[in-house]
């Protein structure tokens, strides 16, 4: 027979209090089939029904009020676990100080902010933003913060942990012409080469932002250096502008928001940069408790790009086009 979870015995606390399915999985942020099935698995592991399924409502069987003072107990004693917990590691309050660059706290860090939040109110996040990745080291040496995320540090001495690897996407206003253009030999939906805009003008980045640099090595690779119609101090600008007309722009996939009304095309080859976490010691149990939720929460990989905005045919170029960034110390 299976042991019951905590997991299910929530559910099941969850059902009863609510008294409604669809009320329990809207409060527990899960859909409604899934809890259905904790609380099947919670009846088969104790043996018979737990709740009466009424047209409006549940009721308890008499199985399912003997059980819920037991579930209702263990869910205060995990609780009670893990404020012990909590307090032992120095979880329960403080500050944690994080460095990022503009577009890591643009795209992948809010909802892990969110998250932490939500886990650990009462420790507060001192977010410091860096333009370039440079800076970002920089400052991590000189011990402005507890953790650094951003591409992988060069020569770096301290843990590193890699997060994932982050996509950059082609930005083009809606009614660009690429996206009318029909399918061609050797032609993917949905990418562009960049030598197809070596032409245009292009929304480029503030010399001192990194993606400046990142944008000149990609172009350069596909055989030419874009001209600048304008330059953007900040990474959110970017989208925006290019959006507007005012020429591509490359940008992190990921800082795009949703329902974004642009031409999104993915660069072919793709353009692709390994982002880490990394500190400059072994890490106290607040910053290990942040970092791991960082590996789990951040959404990092490639597929995003393209995936928002309108569709388009893709134009390629025989030659590939990459960049690369340098190797990161394990």
């Amino acid at each position: 027979m299976a042991t019951p979870t905590l997991r299910q015995l929530e559910y099941l606390a969850a059902v009863v209090d609510t008294g409604s399915f669809t009320r329990a999985a809207e409060q527990l942020h899960v859909t409604q089939p899934a809890l259905s099935h904790q609380v099947r698995a919670l009846e088969t592991a104790l043996g018979g029904p737990l709740l009466e399924r009424l047209p409006r409502s549940v009721r308890l069987t008499p199985t399912g009020r003997a059980v819920l003072p037991h579930a209702r107990a263990a869910l205060a004693e995990a609780d009670r676990l893990q404020a012990v917990a909590r307090r032992a590691t120095g979880l329960e309050e403080g500050e944690l100080e994080v460095a990022a660059v503009y577009s890591i706290s643009l795209g992948i860090l809010p909802p892990v902010l969110r998250a932490w939040h939500r886990r650990h109110p009462g420790v507060r996040i001192r977010l410091r933003e860096y333009a370039h990745a440079d800076r970002l080291q920089e400052a991590m040496a000189a011990g402005r913060a507890d953790l650094a995320i951003g591409p992988a540090p060069e020569g770096w001495e301290g843990p590193i942990r890699e997060l994932g690897v982050e996509e950059f996407t082609v930005v083009l206003p809606a009614d660009d012409p690429l996206a009318r253009s029909g399918p061609g030999e050797g032609r993917a939906a949905g990418t562009v080469a960049l030598g197809a805009l070596a032409d245009r003008d292009w929304v480029h980045y503030a010399p001192d932002n990194g993606l400046a640099d990142l944008l000149d090595q990609a172009c350069a690779r596909a055989g030419f250096h874009p001209r600048a119609a304008v330059r953007a101090e900040q990474t959110s600008a970017a989208p925006l502008l290019a959006a507007a007309g005012l020429g591509p722009a490359l940008v992190p996939a990921d800082i795009v928001p949703p329902h974004f009304d642009g031409l999104l095309l993915r660069p072919d080859p793709p353009i692709r940069r390994t982002l880490t976490a990394y500190t400059r010691t072994r890490p106290d149990p607040l910053t290990v408790a942040f970092a791991e939720l960082l590996a789990q929460r951040a959404r990092i990989g490639p597929g995003a790009a393209g995936e928002r905005g309108a569709a388009a045919e893709p134009v390629t170029a025989a030659e590939p086009v990459t960049v690369e960034e340098p190797a990161c110390r394990r």
